[in-house]
């Protein structure tokens, strides 16, 4: 019998592990899903945990709902992988072969990369909200918070979910002034970008918003080091702003296995095709998901987009014929804007976002580049699409291709 590996039960390997136990032979295929544990995290909530819109026991669940019971669903520690041999080592000393394997060993928070910012002062006045621990003790934060400057730094990119720092600084607002409390709440956001956001017109319209928010923007700015004593962080140019509250979001790496292993680059990113979602340097290896070091965003719509592509392109390799399906870098993110309403963007890797309807062209219901009510809740329900339709592996209506039905250029 013939087996595919696949690292990682998170998002990226979880639906593709749902999706191919449907639609290879059982009698032909083992497939085998690899973690250390047994605690899915839905991460998009995070966002949320710290102005009380969800709770704690609705993030996560045991790896064992998630999963079909068909799928060979192993939790423990991996060791390294040995692609000459084709073979995972585990935490146990046991290993387990491969015909194929798929990396979704998605990505990982390392603060302690930027000097003193686990340091004094790390969970009391400097957090960060891309953990649970972190979100937690951000919200404990801001219910006791009743003024001063709020700093929001993106350390460095990539990120996971680059709009999320975005979205956290209008939740902000929002949420101090439902307090009553924002003209005493200052917000600055500094990032290593020039503007809010990577793409130029979506950029001008967050840096609009921000400043109709009074956010403050302090772009180009890439942190050196935080002084948790003097509650203050110096970028390498040498400005420096001091905070009451910072909200950092820390450096991302690759998961150490990938690094231990040597198969990624500095940051522990895996080299992949950009359009095949191939292994650069690996035989008979995908990449999926947040672990690749693709110039797309790390996020759960994307993923699922390449699951679409990788599922064509294994079947096809399996049965050894080119590799058909092309990944374009479609990404499709809602940005909470706060007080009820969200905004929607799809872009790629040549396209940037673009205003008009979505998914239907001139009918939406979404609308693209604009804060709308229908789009927060779009937001909101992806909560249950995650769990039932995304992990699950089954079929979304939209093309993982960005389509420019119902866009308008500008």
């Amino acid at each position: 019998m013939k087996r595919i590996v696949i690292l990682g039960a998170g998002t990226a390997g979880t639906a593709m592990a749902n999706r191919l136990v449907r639609l290879l032979p059982e009698d032909e295929w083992q497939l085998i899903l690899l973690d250390r544990d047994d605690v899915h995290l839905y991460q998009p909530g995070l966002l949320f945990l710290p102005f009380g819109m969800y709770r704690d026991d609705e993030l996560t669940r045991s790896r064992t709902r998630t999963v079909d019971p068909r799928v060979d669903l192993r939790l423990t520690p991996i060791e390294r992988v040995e692609p000459d041999t084709r073979r995972v080592v585990l935490g146990n000393g046991e290993s387990v072969g491969y015909d194929f394997l798929i990396l979704a060993t998605g990505s990982r928070v390392v603060p302690e990369l930027t000097p003193g910012l686990t340091g004094e002062g790390w969970r009391t006045s400097a957090h960060d909200f891309y953990t649970l621990e972190g979100a937690r003790a951000l919200r404990r934060a801001f219910e006791t918070f009743t003024g001063g400057r709020i700093i929001i730094n993106i350390a460095e990119m990539p990120i996971k979910c680059p709009v999320a720092p975005l979205e956290l600084a209008f939740l902000a607002d929002a949420y101090f002034t439902q307090r009553g409390l924002r003209d005493k709440v200052e917000i600055v956001y500094a990032t290593p970008l020039e503007g809010p956001f990577t793409k130029p017109v979506c950029s001008s319209v967050l840096g609009n918003m921000f400043g109709n928010r009074n956010i403050q923007v302090a772009g180009d700015f890439n942190v050196a080091a935080v002084d948790g004593r003097a509650r203050r962080i110096s970028a390498y140019d040498g400005r420096e702003l001091e905070y009451d509250l910072l909200v950092s979001v820390p450096v991302h790496n690759g998961a150490e296995v990938i690094t231990k292993s040597g198969l990624g680059d500095a940051g522990g990113w895996i080299p992949t095709d950009k359009h095949t979602l191939t292994a650069t340097r690996l035989p008979n290896t995908f990449v999926l998901g947040d672990a690749t070091d693709l110039p797309s965003s790390k996020a759960g719509a994307v993923a699922h987009f390449q699951a679409d592509v990788l599922t064509e392109n294994l079947i096809a390799a399996i049965d050894d014929r080119p590799l058909p399906a092309r990944f374009d870098g479609h990404a499709n993110c809602f940005i909470e804007t706060g007080h009820g309403k969200a905004m929607l963007i799809d872009f790629n890797y040549d396209t940037q976002p673009l205003p008009g309807k979505f998914p239907l062209p001139g009918l939406g219901p979404f609308t693209l580049l604009e804060e709308t009510a229908i789009n927060h809740w779009g937001k909101l329900a992806f909560k249950w699409i995650y769990w039932n339709v995304l992990l699950a592996g089954k079929e979304l209506p939209l093309d993982h291709r960005m389509l420019m039905a119902g866009k308008r250029a500008v």
